[in-house]
């Protein structure tokens, strides 16, 4: 499996962000987007996951199932945790679960991995910013797919917290996954940097 970028061009509000952007990771590969803020490197990620529309270049996943998109083989982990805070940490995951549908996994399994199952009926307005980080860090392993495409995963976690996504980050590499990060922190993991700059 292999993912490709070639001379991707992104404008926001009409301003171009980057252009001529050029990136690939085979499976068991992660990539490190790295660069000041405004650098475009949530945009990036958007654009791959079918959130953006790109305005120039293209984006292909060779290996993967040719009858699904690139967007519908990829998990995105934004900024923002996407949680209904009436209903319990479980009913989240299972809301999560059914949505994305696919290949699933048990997700008793997915919150003890993530170190929430001692909580799983408590209601999501409860959880700190770290749980709620977990939490949406549980909807990437309960729901397969090949591709993770994550912005600032460890934002709002501990160190323990930490170093849980750096295991389930080599975990999915392991298995063949890929990881396209945005980050201004060390990963924790082994990763090719791709350094994206503010257009002047």
């Amino acid at each position: 499996m292999r993912l490709t970028g070639r001379a991707l061009k992104c404008i926001r509000g009409g301003r171009e962000i980057f252009s001529d952007l050029n990136f690939e990771a085979a499976g068991g590969e992660a990539v490190a987007v790295i660069g000041p803020n405004g650098a475009g490197k949530t945009s990036l990620l958007r654009l791959i996951a079918g959130l953006l529309t790109t305005a120039g270049g293209s984006i292909t996943l060779n290996g993967g199932n040719d009858d699904l998109t690139v967007a519908e083989q990829a998990h995105y982990l934004g900024h923002r945790d996407a949680l209904k805070p009436a209903l319990s940490v479980a009913e989240n995951l299972a809301f999560w679960r059914d949505f994305l549908g696919g290949e699933t996994t048990d997700a008793k399994t997915a919150l003890a991995a993530v170190g929430l199952d001692h909580i799983a009926q408590l209601p999501a307005a409860y959880l700190s910013a770290g749980q709620r980080r977990r939490l949406s860090i549980a909807r990437l392993l309960v729901v397969r797919r090949p591709l993770w495409l994550l912005d600032e995963p460890t934002s709002a976690l501990d160190a323990s917290g930490q170093a849980m996504v750096a295991t389930l980050m080599r975990d999915h590499l392991a298995g063949g996954g890929l990881i396209v990060a945005a980050t201004h922190t060390p990963l924790g993991i082994a990763a090719r940097e791709l350094r994206i700059g503010v257009m002047a």
